[in-house]
């Protein structure tokens, strides 16, 4: 029997769970655009085809992959990570990564080149031309972390292997909504599922405007030398 206090929790484990996922791939998946975009090495297109790939991956297969790393019998069986809040953020930085990857680099990729050049020209180093091509696409970079906060707010098979949907430990708003459905509760389960797309449009407006306050701060700089 599924109880309110449940789903409040089962909302605040799915923002953290997501949130924290969404930001650590964040973190490791626009450095790894930025590179794939900004510098040639040797592999670097085997690099790109994997990301590529990896951005379609099966969520439930990710799952039983990860399930299959971190249960007890398997490699890293000693941390004592299956069945808790751990595993689950481990999996979604699986799958949102190559995601945010992607965008990160297909952005870079659409920049006119002359942008570095003139920049280095200027007398900028590699890494400030860099920065100043990453700032230039920030919008989206800020649509490759929601994209990739989007793939997993959402997700239900990978979390549900990974972390058994346990009652008040490891239930998001997607393994409950399961839940009541198989209870025979569909007009609650779409009650849950109303919260989760709730959810996820406030973070992606959130998101969205504040990257365009802050765009318009940055010209209102430029233009009167003061931010209003």
């Amino acid at each position: 029997m599924i109880t309110i206090s449940q789903v409040y929790r089962a909302l605040w484990l799915s923002i953290v769970v997501s949130g924290l996922a969404a930001l650590i791939s964040a973190v490791i998946g626009i450095p790894l655009g930025t590179a794939l975009a900004e510098f040639s090495f040797r592999g670097k297109g085997a690099i790109l085809t994997v990301v590529h790939a990896s951005m379609g991956l099966p969520p439930v297969v990710v799952g039983v992959f990860t399930y299959l790393v971190i249960r007890r019998s398997g490699p890293l069986g000693s941390f004592g990570l299956i069945y808790t809040f751990t595993a689950m953020v481990i999996v979604q930085i699986i799958l949102a990564t190559p995601i945010i990857a992607g965008f990160a680099h297909a952005s870079l990729e659409g920049v006119d080149p002359r942008l570095g050049l003139q920049a280095r020209s200027l007398g900028a180093t590699s890494v400030q031309a860099m920065l100043i091509k990453t700032r230039e696409v920030r919008a989206g970079l800020v649509a490759a972390v929601i994209a990739g906060f989007g793939r997993v707010i959402g997700e239900v098979g990978a979390v549900m292997v990974v972390g058994g949907a346990l009652n008040s430990k490891t239930d998001v708003l997607t393994t409950i909504a399961v839940k009541l459905t198989r209870q025979g509760k569909p007009a609650f389960a779409l009650l849950v599922g109303a919260i989760l797309i709730t959810l996820a449009v406030v973070v992606n407006v959130f998101l969205t405007r504040l990257q365009a306050d802050k765009g318009q701060r940055e010209a209102e700089k430029r233009v009167t030398g003061y931010v209003s």
